[in-house]
């Protein structure tokens, strides 16, 4: 398993690394036949220390953790607890799809933009001397928000419940995929009240 370790900012001991790659070798080993890749990323916050995990675990299936605490270490923890208990929740199911990931349907590709946030319109520019925008200035700002990144993305094919399963393992907001019942593009997504949200586009 290739695990990478790094800081934001700053020093990572040795002995901090060590137990990052033990820890996660471990937890590799017990749900996973084949090695793995992790990324772990420590940064300080004010007085906290934060500890990002991702691990890719096989084609389509990521997972992620979160933590946070005084020390890097008790961070680490945090984060690693929160993957683990994601594991086992799904423990039966994460350890089929690991062994069975190369009989699945290839994913199809789609394209993945992320647009600028919401700026200042022309029009709603206010102060002495501002002069109003013509509408079409108006309108192509609104209508044609600038891409500031492209990415190629995988709509892989996949039950509803194993759709909540990645999107819970990833710790994602929200997930696309063809539902392997209806052949249909559907979407799931977490609701602010935490129950998770299921659009199907296929028919009544």
């Amino acid at each position: 398993m290739h695990i990478h370790v790094s800081g934001k900012q700053i020093d990572l001991s040795d002995a901090l690394k060590h137990r990052v790659n033990a820890h996660l070798g471990n937890l590799a080993e017990r749900y996973f036949d084949k090695a793995l890749e992790a990324d772990v990323t420590f940064s300080k916050a004010r007085s906290f220390f934060t500890c990002d995990i991702n691990v890719h675990a096989g084609r389509g299936l990521t997972l992620r953790g979160e933590g946070e605490a005084a020390d890097a270490n008790a961070a680490f923890d945090d984060a690693a607890e929160h993957i683990a208990k994601r594991l086992r929740r799904y423990h039966s199911r994460v350890t089929s799809h690991a062994r069975t990931t190369q009989k699945d349907v290839a994913p199809e590709i789609g394209r993945s933009y992320v647009l600028s946030g919401a700026t200042e319109t022309p029009r709603s520019k206010k102060g002495r001397g501002a002069t109003a925008a013509p509408p079409e200035a108006y309108d192509e700002q609104e209508t044609f928000p600038a891409i500031i990144a492209e990415h190629t993305t995988d709509i892989p094919q996949l039950s509803v419940s194993e759709a909540v399963m990645r999107l819970d393992l990833a710790a994602s907001s929200i997930l696309l995929f063809r539902n392997r019942k209806n052949q249909q593009i559907n979407v799931i997504f977490r609701r602010e009240d935490g129950n998770i949200g299921w659009v199907d586009t296929g028919p009544s």
